[in-house]
């Protein structure tokens, strides 16, 4: 299956060049077929016939009683997916890494079903998932030879239905252990980060003691005498920072629970590291939090791991002990902790306060690459979830999204990228008009020949995240910044506010760097140059909202600008898009005006007027021409290179289609529950609805802009090429969304987001549209590094934004092998 992005008709087309997992039995095409030569006919809907409520348990006896423990099932209803849950796999590689299970229901009855290694792929691209129906081909009996009687069903074959299940019946799955092996829990569905399930403790109450300081020893006491002791005095301390969870389980790991964390706790001596481990964590993490004391007993000592990340104090006189750690797990010895409130603390314990580092959007114009620093301020704009990857070719993801923050202190905002901090409650209802916080992060910045370009925030190992409603007790509210801000926002109006607030879609940031050598030396991967047939195996391998950025050599050979057109009135985004009608005045006048006597260049003008279907040879018709999928079929602009070439490439590939998901939309609070839905990932189980909405993504305004580029790329052998899409960033409402100098040094992206600009008249257009022309005839036939950004959007849809155009000619433009 290719997903392609030629028209949002092909979003549910299969396609026989595509990887052999998206063509393994049980996916649409070959289900179809199987259905239509004989396979097991279509069931009745639930309600018809025998009741489905028990067809599950007939299922199961059946599957049983068959001597190869596995059947096709005749008249098989449609079933809800309930859960569908991962697990980390028995099997070391070069098996998966991870198992999922999948809950299904049927009228009242529900069944957890393990999932055959090989549909994984439709858990990785979010087609098989919580809240749809699916039918099932086949299927076989599992039994657990390390236990009596325990068994299980294995989904080997299944059906994708249209159309979500009702959601009666579905209610709340239950929790569970894995099915398969020895493991104890399940992950997070998207990452490993994350507290998942009903293991972790939301919080455990403190305890009301009777504490006898005098037995009690200091940080800077352990440090001295660690090597001569066993057995260690109790120690009262105060939790300074938190950092992430960390999961470290793998195939060949025998923990029950591999997971660990790392504190940074002090009292009057100074700051100390503690490390949670293992099955303390889910007991108590959610419950250490910044400010918490904590009285330890049997804890263990153990020199510190050298390459752990330090955090930076608040304060910074306080003394750092480095060379031991205090670890706490469930054994060897088992720790006691106890949490004291905070009313019980007494002056004469004197343990630290915590302290922060809060900086103004003013003062980060000062402060170096690096630097750590606390901000709060209201967030004007939060983009949506997306997924990295840890390793090249590996499974496990980093999960992030980016947002912009306002403190009144500067016309420009905070720029931040906030990755998980295990705080999921916290991290998936981030939306406009709320308080955020953001402690210990890092400042990431660009200096080009003494000017600051790329200025933005990056959270640490450390950070923590609160939102409104998370912010009573903690700390940081009695911080002298934050009540300026606090007083600042009093005074502003909340309607010019939401006015610039913006939420999801497609967000290019950070800008790729100036030249081609700062990126190979900024990029990780492998090979830095990737061919435009590798590109075609990197968007199929890609899992879902998983996002890279890749570097292809080629020609700009097309350019053909989209305007939206307006929604019909039928509630259903319309696919029809129209070319801009000056944009072929501006180019017949700039031939005929100045003199170009090129056939190329004339060619590009004169090809959007030949058409028998348009109007004479200097004017248009004023309706559009529409192809049966809902695009005109015209083009703005092509060189003569591309007119020779493009019948007879070997492949064409066609990813310019700009989807709902990209789009950045207006914030709209009143429905504020179902927006954030849209731009969080998929969740592990299915919820129902807990907001009341009658509109469709769609009918929330764009914040982008009219329309879009869609460009093409030819390969520099001339025998493929590749379209894509380019999406000039600009809100009126606040030009400080996306800034223009981002892609200063790119003459033709820049003249191409001036022209959309144009569009919603801002300036004049014609002026625009010249230095459009005279960016791509610059270009002409010249070799060009393209920067894409890619990403799968799930539903077989796969995004490619053009974000950057190298010359090749660049003096330090080198080959990066």
């Amino acid at each position: 299956m290719e997903r392609a992005g030629t028209t949002a008709a092909s979003t549910n087309r299969y396609r026989p060049h595509a990887r052999a997992r998206w063509r393994r039995p049980g996916l649409p095409s070959e289900r179809r077929k199987e259905a239509d030569e004989g396979g097991s006919p279509r069931a009745e809907e639930e309600g018809a016939g025998p009741g489905p409520a028990s067809w599950l348990q007939r299922l199961r006896a059946e599957v049983q009683r068959s001597c190869q423990l596995s059947v096709s099932p005749a008249d098989a209803p449609p079933l809800a997916v309930v859960a569908v849950e991962r697990y980390v796999a028995e099997s070391p590689p070069p098996g998966p890494a991870y198992c999922y299970d999948v809950t299904l229901a049927a009228g009242g009855r529900r069944e957890k079903c393990a999932l055959a290694p090989a549909l994984n792929g439709l858990v990785h691209g979010n087609a098989l998932r919580a809240g749809r129906r699916l039918r099932l081909a086949r299927c076989s009996y599992r039994y657990d030879e390390k236990k009596l009687g325990s068994g299980f069903l294995c989904l080997e074959r299944l059906e994708l239905l249209p159309g979500p299940p009702p959601d009666a019946g579905l209610g709340r799955e239950q929790p569970g252990r894995p099915l398969r092996g020895g493991r104890r829990h399940y992950l997070p569905l998207w990452n490993s980060e994350d507290p998942y399930g009903d293991m972790w403790v939301a919080s455990r109450p403190p305890e009301h003691l009777q504490l006898d300081v005098s037995k009690l020893t200091s940080l800077g006491q352990l440090e001295m005498n660690w090597r001569s002791r066993i057995h260690f005095s109790p120690l009262l301390v105060r939790i300074l920072h938190k950092a992430r969870l960390r999961y470290f389980g793998k195939p060949d790991t025998k923990l029950d629970i591999p997971y660990q964390a790392y504190f940074e706790v002090a009292d009057s001596s100074g700051m100390m590291s503690m490390v949670l481990w293992n099955s303390l964590c889910p007991e108590w993490y959610n419950s250490m939090k910044i400010g918490t004391v904590l009285l330890l007993e049997q804890y263990g000592i153990k020199t510190s791991y050298p390459f752990k990340t330090q955090p930076t104090p608040g304060d910074s006189q306080m003394k750092r002990f480095t060379t031991i750690e205090i670890s706490l797990n469930i054994r060897d010895p088992p720790t006691k902790i106890n949490i004291i409130p905070e009313k019980m603390v007494k002056p004469e314990w004197r343990l630290p306060e915590v302290r922060y580092r809060f900086a103004t959007r003013s003062e980060l114009d000062y402060l170096p690459n690096n630097h750590s620093c606390d901000i709060i301020g209201l967030v004007i704009f939060v983009g949506r979830v997306e997924r990295t990857k840890k390793r090249e070719y590996g499974e496990d993801f980093w999960i992030h999204r980016w947002a912009h923050v306002v403190d009144g202190t500067s016309d420009q905002p905070f720029i931040l990228e906030l990755f998980a901090t295990s705080q999921p409650d916290v991290f998936e209802h981030i939306h406009p008009m709320t308080y955020l916080v953001c402690t210990q992060m890092r400042v990431v910045r660009d200096i080009t020949k003494n000017i600051p370009r790329t200025l933005y925030l990056t959270t640490s190992n450390e950070s923590q995240i609160f939102i409104t409603g998370w912010h009573k007790g903690q700390p940081y509210t009695r911080d002298a910044k934050v009540k300026n801000f606090i007083q600042w926002i009093k005074t502003q109006s909340e309607a010019d506010l939401m006015k610039k607030t913006v939420i999801g879609g497609y967000y290019p940031f950070p800008p790729a760097p100036n030249t081609f050598l700062k990126y190979c030396k900024n990029n990780k991967v492998e090979s830095v140059l990737k061919t435009i047939g590798e590109m075609k195996r990197e968007i199929e391998d890609l899992h879902y909202m998983e996002h890279k950025r890749i570097a292809v050599q080629g020609i700009i050979s097309a350019i053909r600008y989209v305007s939206s057109a307006a929604e019909d009135a039928s509630g259903i985004e319309p696919i029809q898009v129209q070319y801009s009608e000056s944009l072929h005045f501006c180019l017949l006048s700039e031939v005929f005006s100045t003199g170009f006597t090129s056939c190329s260049k004339l060619n590009w003008v004169l090809i959007n007027i030949q058409s028998p279907k348009r109007g004479p040879l200097l004017g248009m018709s004023d309706t559009p021409e529409i192809e049966e999928m809902g695009r005109t079929c015209h083009d703005s602009w092509q060189s003569d290179l591309w007119t020779m070439v493009k019948d007879n490439l070997i492949d064409h590939l066609h990813y310019c289609t700009v989807f709902l998901e990209s789009i950045p939309r207006k914030f709209d609070y009143m429905h504020k529950e179902f927006l954030m839905q849209q731009y969080n990932l998929h969740p592990a189980v299915h919820k129902p609805k807990e907001h009341r909405t009658n509109k469709k993504l769609h009918e929330f305004k764009s914040a982008s802009g009219l329309g879009h580029y869609e460009v093409t790329i030819l390969g520099i052998n001339h025998d493929v090429a590749i379209d894509v899409a380019f999406l000039p960033m600009f809100c009126p409402e606040d030009p400080h969304f996306f800034q223009a100098e981002d892609i200063q040094n790119d003459a033709l992206l820049s003249s191409m987001r001036y022209t959309s600009v144009c569009q919603q008249g801002t300036t004049s257009n014609g002026i625009a549209r010249n230095e459009t022309l005279k960016a791509a005839v610059d270009l002409d036939r010249q070799h060009v590094i393209c920067i894409l950004d890619i990403c799968y959007l799930g539903e077989d849809k796969v995004e490619v934004f053009l974000n950057k155009i190298y010359k090749i000619m660049e003096t330090d433009v080198v080959n990066p092998e």
